[in-house]
């Protein structure tokens, strides 16, 4: 029977999520699945469900959690015979239980970064809207000030990266959040990294999935 690597990784908004996955991904060969992309694309498909997602967001309101579900399960289905990597799902202990009953995940990585550094870190934060890019002005910022590096399009600073929104949805994250992390823990599969930025905790990161991936050979 093949053996798959199906790895998760959490962590609150500013906490080097994307820097990390995409070593992780580039680093072990895994495919790459986001909540956001999945979401971005069935919208800019124009799909039934992205229609419908698009509704939602246009109102000021969250996209309810069975169509996220259902979209980005449909998503994982797809990649029955790959090696991935899932970002920003599962939210809920439910959609955790969802996830289990299609595939076997190997571990669910956790980043713990401190508040003060997150609020630091996203007031420096500029988003590609359309895409998704996410771009710093301390460690990653654009070629061009002010615009995309791919597009050229502009790029905006979002009001919820304000320092007292941030702890707030900081808060939100880690009461949510809380839920799902437990879940993992339960079943020995969570692992968590703390450290203040990505260049401290991906070496050690690193050398946790080479030593899974390796004892599993």
């Amino acid at each position: 029977m093949a053996q798959y690597f199906r790895f998760l990784i959490m962590g609150p908004p500013g906490s080097g999520k994307g820097t990390i996955s995409s070593r992780i991904v580039g680093d072990f060969n895994l495919s790459y699945v986001s909540s956001g992309d999945v979401l971005r694309s069935h919208i800019l498909h124009k799909t039934k469900e992205g229609l419908e997602a698009k509704n939602y967001i246009e109102k000021g309101k969250l996209v309810p959690d069975e169509l996220v579900s259902n979209l980005v399960l449909e998503k994982v289905k797809l990649l029955s015979d790959k090696n991935w990597l899932l970002d920003g799902f599962p939210r809920t202990a439910a959609q955790a239980d969802m996830l289990s009953a299609i595939c076997d995940i190997k571990r669910a990585i956790s980043l713990d970064v401190p508040d003060e550094i997150i609020v630091s870190r996203l007031k420096g934060r500029w988003l590609h809207l359309p895409s998704g890019r996410i771009y710093n002005l301390e460690f990653n910022p654009p070629k061009v000030p002010g615009k995309d590096d791919i597009t050229g399009e502009s790029l905006v600073q979002r009001d919820d990266d304000k320092p007292d929104v941030v702890l707030a949805r900081l808060s939100n994250y880690r009461k949510e959040n809380s839920p799902v992390l437990e879940y993992y823990r339960k079943k020995m599969l969570l692992q968590e990294f703390t450290g203040k930025e990505s260049n401290e905790i991906w070496p050690r990161i690193k050398l946790y999935l080479e030593k899974i991936m390796k004892d599993a050979t």
